[in-house]
């Protein structure tokens, strides 16, 4: 088969990676000194780890199944598909452990319909899907945790907890939205029983924090961009490394 899409050509990069050649390329050396392109026995991968990374991407960018994404590097289903598999994990998101004192964190539950109904539930979507909880650097906007996934029927309150979001940020300070009531998190105030309205302090409080969370929404706008995101076929654990790497490539995109 005669391969159309290439890293040699840098205009497929920015397209479908969402990076800069340089920065595509920071990736890839990141990926081989993390241990992603080992000497192997066996047949070598018919591709090498650029054009791998690339073909990964473009899978997670277009959403395209398989049987039409192979043809377009040369390569097999079969082949294509073992690809997804091995660089699924190499490409997470290495998550963040530390944070500097007076770190402030933003976090917000996102839904990813899925095909997989054994990790998905119905949700206010109609549609089966998954729940992830992100958190993002308030200060940088970049993704520092993704939670596990689980069933879009979970509110995001109990999803907090239950995915690891909460354990991977200890005590550092998060704003969340008003769903997350009781967890400790900074919200929004709410009026009290036989509160009328808010004193104008507290809605001038309330008007700082949408805007503050505000970004955590721009980020799930930018990640959807990746349109595995409204339609993941992958299954098990396939929709949350999905969610992982396309956080690194958020990431790196912002950084540079």
């Amino acid at each position: 088969m005669v391969a159309v899409i290439r890293v040699s050509e840098p205009s497929w990069i920015a397209s479908f990676a969402g990076l800069s050649p340089r920065q595509f390329g920071k990736l890839v050396t990141a990926l081989r000194r993390e241990g992603a392109d080992p000497v192997r026995r066996g047949r070598p991968w018919s591709l090498p780890l650029e054009d791998r990374v690339l073909l990964d991407a473009v899978y997670w960018r277009t959403n395209l199944t398989l049987r039409q994404l192979a043809p377009l590097f040369g390569v097999s289903k079969s082949a294509a598909d073992r690809i997804v598999d091995h660089l699924g994990p190499a490409l997470a998101l290495q998550q963040r452990k530390r944070f500097h004192k007076g770190t402030v964190l933003i976090v917000d539950g996102t839904l990813v319909p899925t095909r997989d109904h054994t990790i998905a539930e119905q949700s206010k979507n109609y549609r089966y899907s998954t729940n992830h909880q992100v958190v993002i650097d308030a200060d940088t906007r970049l993704v520092v945790a993704v939670g596990r996934p689980l069933p879009g029927n979970r509110n995001d309150c109990k999803a907090w907890k239950l995915s690891g979001a909460k354990a991977a940020v200890g005590m550092t300070t998060v704003i969340a939205d008003g769903g997350y009531r009781g967890t400790g998190l900074v919200i929004p105030h709410r009026r009290e029983k036989g509160q009328s309205e808010l004193p104008a302090w507290k809605e001038e409080h309330n008007a700082s924090h949408r805007k503050v969370r505000a970004r955590v929404e721009h980020t799930f706008a930018r990640m959807k961009t990746w349109k595995i995101l409204r339609d993941c076929r992958l299954k098990g654990d396939g929709v949350h490394y999905a969610m992982l790497g396309i956080a690194r490539l958020h990431n790196l995109a912002l950084t540079g």
